[in-house]
């Protein structure tokens, strides 16, 4: 377990973090929440990414994630927050970098666990940094996805925008070889 998620711990135990009543239960879930919220705001991602498949009807599949990483150290704090979203799994990339420890990533991608459970988390409990933009596009994405916007190409090269808006900001593939067809 990581420093901070035994600090953390230990102040929820000895109820002295701050609050009006330290030992209501609603309020120990609203500092869970918060405390989620701030972690996944360090160390989380809203991705989408499009993998060519040939068995889908398109050719393309869309590929939405949740994703938190730790090193194994700290695959404690994963596994809080695997507990607290009751999805998702955590994997471990085996580095032979030249880190010292495996990497964890705690990942929902089904579409009904995000749409059910991790979404509405953080529309009432907002993020605080630039990834508020990510997780915006990326609910978007998701509703289009519910919609089956995707089965159609419009649907898709829509997608791929929003997309190429998210994170890494690289030019897609799929818009590469779309375009080039339309």
């Amino acid at each position: 377990m990581n420093l901070t998620l035994l600090r953390y711990n230990r102040l929820i135990d000895e109820n002295i973090m701050p609050s009006k009543n330290a030992i209501n239960a609603d309020n120990q879930q609203e500092r869970l929440e918060g405390w989620i919220v701030g972690f996944v705001d360090g160390e989380g991602c809203f991705s989408v990414s499009m993998i060519k498949n040939p068995t889908t009807k398109n050719g393309w599949q869309v590929f939405p994630e949740f994703v938190v990483t730790q090193g194994q150290k700290s695959v404690g704090s994963l596994q809080l927050i695997k507990k607290y979203f009751c999805c998702g799994n955590i994997y471990v990339n085996h580095r032979k970098d030249n880190h010292k420890e495996n990497l964890c990533r705690y990942c929902v991608r089904s579409i009904q666990d995000l749409r059910e459970k991790v979404i509405p988390f953080f529309i009432k409990n907002k993020l605080k940094t630039a990834k508020k933009a990510d997780f915006e596009k990326f609910v978007a994405i998701i509703k289009m996805l519910t919609a089956k916007k995707h089965f159609k190409k419009k649907g898709l090269v829509n997608i791929a925008k929003m997309i190429q808006r998210m994170n890494r900001k690289l030019p897609a593939r799929f818009l590469e070889s779309s375009e080039t067809t339309c």
